[in-house]
């Protein structure tokens, strides 16, 4: 056989050997290159890391995940970063009583000038049970009511969020910029400058709505919090 063949045939038979390790490698770098940057929103110890505003929801931790529980007449609760983010990612799990109202707010503040601690006020993702309103975008104490347009029209409440199950979030906040997704189903793509103008930075907050007397108590639970600085 003609030596020329031969060394062809080895460097076919290194290029097969080659190849599938190039694969893997380059398979490897991309996940660690698409899971870098992300980190836990808090320790999953404790609720050290947060602060709780304006109602008097109670916030507790069960089988790693953060449990917030709706107290009879209490106003709208708020369990919030000590740390504030500005441009981020952030997905998180959340699985919410089908009678409850709640959400996450982003880049929000308080108003210094109300009550003892302040108000808390900004854009929130709306979390209630479907047919609903969730992942649109609420101006939280904000004087706007909706800042999403959809949820302006009632007909545009959807069923994407699944009733009695975990649900998957995923939040893009850069700049006037905020999509949400659900279940990965792009939700809500929003630009909005009046509201990235007041807040382009803030905290992060797990939202227990206010019942009336002689309701509840209902739960609604996150788990698996984690955010990207971008």
């Amino acid at each position: 056989m003609p030596r020329s063949i031969i060394l062809n045939n080895s460097n076919n038979m290194k290029s097969k050997l080659l190849y599938p390790t190039l694969f893997v490698l380059i398979s490897t770098s991309l996940l660690q290159a698409g899971q870098e940057g992300w980190k836990p929103l808090w320790n999953g110890k404790d609720l050290s890391e947060f602060h709780r505003f304006n109602g008097t929801a109670k916030y507790w931790i069960e089988d790693g995940a953060i449990v917030g529980q709706t107290r009879e007449g209490s106003p709208n609760s708020f369990l919030c970063t000590r740390q504030l983010y500005e441009d981020f990612e952030l997905k998180f799990e959340v699985l919410v009583h089908n009678a409850l109202n709640s959400g996450v707010q982003i880049r929000s503040r308080l108003k210094q000038d109300v009550g003892d601690y302040g108000r808390v006020y900004g854009p929130q993702i709306e979390i209630e049970g479907g047919p609903g309103q969730s992942g649109y975008i609420y101006g939280e104490a904000t004087g706007r009511g909706w800042l999403s347009e959809k949820p302006k029209d009632k007909t545009h409440a959807h069923n994407i969020y699944k009733n009695d199950e975990w649900n998957q979030y995923h939040i893009i906040a850069k700049g006037p910029s905020i999509k949400v997704y659900i279940n990965d189903q792009l939700v809500e793509d929003l630009a909005d400058q009046g509201i990235y103008k007041t807040h382009p930075s803030g905290f992060i907050g797990l939202q227990v709505h206010g019942i009336k007397r002689g309701k509840g108590p209902y739960e609604v639970r996150w788990r698996n919090l984690k955010i990207k600085e971008l």
